[in-house]
């Protein structure tokens, strides 16, 4: 792991101050992700800036019917949450299919959001990834891909993003916002991550110093006519070989609207 200095933002407009002044800084939340990478010597953060205690851990119920998750709220919590398990069971499930009880008590949602590949050449430094040394290679495309991309590859990458909560949200036209340098914005979750195309090393469409602060679930009549699927190498604790998060209008014995979004198979959650 590289030296690295670590500050505790009293806020969200420090966190973002501090981080557009440090274009090798990374903020960090629950850190499961981030701290694995770093002792893989695969991150080298120079600065981390806590945010871990901002004001971002609620669920909250919004006047127009929508709900708002903190983005510092723990998957854990998310997935336990009355509001979620009945309005939108699609994602608690999904929740319940990531990592272990151990790790969602600590994994946030910003951060579930942000988490980058489990390619083993990405997470080997001793070998080329365009993702993490862009211009190096990507022996994936030779070698062993059994877990990666069928849809929206490049020459570059065919990496695969890991998340089932952002599959579930996906389904669920779940829209991010953000804080940053510019001020504030909202980003269809469908558009929020990015396809590799020939800048793997670009995982979302933020901007450096931009700051995730809540998801939002617009109050969809199928949010509850819905199901989770996950096909895995073992039982738990596994990443998904494929998984399917799929939701349903049903008014009168007639379909009205679907939605269908597929994990462990592109860059992004697939819709």
């Amino acid at each position: 792991m590289n030296p690295f200095r670590y500050e505790r933002a009293s806020d969200a407009s420090m966190a973002i101050a501090m981080l557009a002044q440090a274009p090798e800084g990374a903020f960090l939340g629950g850190g499961t992700n981030l701290v694995d990478l770093m002792k893989l010597g695969v991150a080298k953060p120079e600065l981390l800036i806590d945010i871990s205690h901002l004001p971002y851990d609620r669920v909250e119920l919004l006047a127009d019917g929508s709900v708002r998750i903190g983005a510092a709220v723990r998957n854990g919590d998310l997935a336990a949450d009355r509001t979620i398990r009945t309005r939108y069971p699609l994602l608690a499930h999904a929740l319940l299919a990531g990592a272990s009880g151990q790790l969602r008590n600590l994994a946030t949602t910003g951060g579930n959001l942000l988490q980058r590949t489990r390619c083993v050449y990405f997470q080997d430094v001793s070998k080329p990834c365009n993702k993490r040394e862009p211009g190096s290679g990507c022996p994936a495309r030779e070698g062993y891909h059994r877990n990666l991309a069928i849809f929206g590859a490049s020459e570059a990458c065919v990496a695969t993003h890991p998340s089932d909560m952002a599959v579930a949200m996906v389904a669920l036209d779940a829209m991010v916002r953000v804080l940053g340098p510019s001020g504030e914005r909202t980003i269809p979750l469908v558009h929020f991550h990015r396809l590799p195309g020939d800048e793997p090393q670009r995982d979302t469409v933020l901007d450096h110093g931009e700051l995730i602060t809540a998801v939002d679930l617009p109050p969809l009549a199928f949010a509850t006519r819905s199901h989770y699927r996950k096909v895995r190498e073992r039982a738990s604790y596994a990443f998904a070989l494929v998984s399917v998060a799929a939701a349903i209008d049903v008014v009168d014995d007639m379909v009205r609207d679907v939605r269908i979004a597929f994990g462990g198979v592109a860059h992004v959650p697939w819709r």
